[in-house]
């Protein structure tokens, strides 16, 4: 009797885990693609340690759910390595959960998966499952300190513009300021070279007596 239920079970067991069955997941695993030549094999114990997770899963999605390892079945396992895994019910244990709730449970415990494999969602695969985003990494500064910080910056070196700028500019007022004075006084007062001897210019309206002349008209044109 004890050999005849073991046989009903192993059979309806069969029935429930193959290959695009209802309620049934693939999974694919890149061992050798993710850790190279620290790779491991994949057997009875690995087969273990994914039921376990399985299990632990499905029991921290639900606390109603009393899973066992048991009621994780694999099936169709293949060196490279895949297979089909479905969760049978365990107040039953002929019928299997339904593939929402396991689904959703992965999903959750996506990364405790993947970390007990040493894998990623890319290296182990369940490929009825989309890949759960990882949450957003929250930088160390807030953004609005950045936004802050670049804001002060760029008035910072507004200002600084403006008082070089200013610095320039009267510097560039004052040089034309002392080139106009200079070329001012000269124009009032040119020296010119007559004969080799350095004299002022003349006066041309007022004219210019020269007393070599002067002292031979006083000599010969007074009567």
């Amino acid at each position: 009797v004890l050999l005849l239920s073991l046989s009903v079970v192993a059979i309806a067991h069969a029935e429930l885990c193959k290959p695009d069955a209802q309620n049934a997941f693939k999974v694919r695993l890149s061992i050798k693609t993710a850790l190279g030549d620290n790779a491991y094999a994949w057997d009875a114990n690995e087969e273990y340690l994914f039921k376990a997770m399985v299990a632990f899963s499905m029991r921290r999605y639900s606390s109603k759910r009393t899973t066992q390892i048991s009621n994780v079945l694999l099936c169709n396992v293949t060196g490279r390595v895949s297979f089909w895994f479905v969760v049978t019910d365990s107040s039953k244990n002929v019928t299997t959960v339904p593939g929402s709730e396991i689904e959703a449970a992965i999903r959750m415990n996506r990364n405790r998966i993947n970390s007990a494999f040493l894998l990623s969602d890319k290296t182990l695969q369940f490929l009825k499952i989309t890949s759960t985003l990882s949450p957003p990494v929250e930088p160390s500064t807030p953004a609005w300190l950045i936004v802050f910080g670049v804001v002060l910056c760029l008035i910072v070196a507004g200002i600084v513009f403006l008082i070089v700028g200013g610095i320039r500019q009267h510097k560039k007022k004052n040089k034309e300021s002392a080139e106009r004075e200079s070329l001012e006084e000269k124009d009032e007062v040119t020296v010119t070279a007559e004969n080799g001897i350095a004299c002022e210019s003349l006066d041309l309206k007022a004219g210019h007596i020269n007393g070599v002349f002067a002292a031979d008209d006083e000599r010969f044109t007074s009567l």
